[in-house]
């Protein structure tokens, strides 16, 4: 098994150069950390109130934490949900495909694009990278773009503190930029989770958080046409399409279901007059 020296910390290393404009704190984030110190406050003047002091933050909580369990929200910072509104993008839809390396799904899945000539966007996990070092230079050469989706893809994810968020994240920064000598541009969280935490942690790595609009939920789903109707149902220009090439359900072929989708998927789109794009192709203007 072929492993790589742990990636440095972000103190270790220059910070790139910045991509993305500074946009600041998210604006839930400062009326959390507003609401919060008003609360303490509030506890320092009249103490014997202590139990409404309480409830108040319990409230704030009871606000922030759902708005970071819907993955597509921009709530809590800026989130790519569909591709930039401009002329580019006009007959675009981006094909994202997350959790891997899968070492025996993700050279088909590379198969079956080539075949089609069409070019994804893998967000993959640092950890299992690590573990495939040629797979992810072969989804580089193949003209593939590759993107954080953090380093171990924790369930804890999104009740990190920004410490943790930052080791996280950076360590598959380096990860994926060492392997394949891209540095990435995007960050999907894992499942789409996350909290008040991350934008800020985002800007200082010069990421940019993608959601997606259609999801197969291909993952748990074993019916092919299933997963494809949740693709294309509505489907439009500008759409960012989410599957996996690890986790997959088995199909009634035994196969991962993303092996039968695909084809169909890529013929949708274009019998529908779109083309596919990587996130990286959709940035510009």
């Amino acid at each position: 098994m072929n492993q790589l020296n742990p990636p440095p910390r972000a103190a270790d290393t220059a910070a790139p150069a910045r991509r993305w404009p500074l946009t600041g704190n998210p604006p839930m984030l400062t009326a959390v950390i507003a609401w919060h110190v008003a609360m303490f406050a509030g506890w320092t003047l009249v103490s014997s109130a202590w139990p409404w002091w309480l409830a108040g933050i319990f409230v704030s909580h009871a606000i922030v934490v759902p708005i970071g369990l819907w993955p597509r929200s921009s709530l809590l910072g800026p989130n790519w949900t569909r591709l930039p509104d401009t002329p580019r993008n006009a007959d675009a839809v981006a094909l994202t495909i997350d959790d891997g390396p899968d070492p025996v799904v993700t050279p088909k899945v590379l198969d079956l694009l080539d075949a089609h000539g069409v070019r994804a966007t893998f967000f993959c996990i640092g950890a299992r990278a690590q573990r495939h070092p040629a797979l992810m230079r072969e989804i580089v050469a193949r003209g593939h773009n590759v993107e954080n989706h953090s380093q171990v893809h924790v369930h804890t994810f999104s009740v990190t503190l920004p410490r943790g968020l930052t080791r996280e994240i950076d360590a598959a920064q380096h990860t994926l930029e060492a392997l394949t000598g891209e540095r990435p541009m995007f960050f999907r969280a894992p499942a789409g989770l996350r909290n008040v935490f991350l934008e800020p942690v985002l800007q200082k790595l010069d990421l940019r958080l993608a959601a997606w609009t259609r999801r197969g939920f291909d993952t748990r789903e074993k019916n092919p046409q299933r997963v494809l109707d949740r693709l294309v149902d509505g489907l439009a220009a500008r759409d960012i399409l989410l599957v996996h090439d690890a986790s997959a359900a088995l199909g009634a072929s035994g196969e991962p279901v993303v092996l039968d989708v695909l084809p169909r998927l890529i013929e949708t789109v274009r019998a529908r007059g779109l083309r596919f794009v990587t996130l990286r192709d959709a940035r510009g203007g």
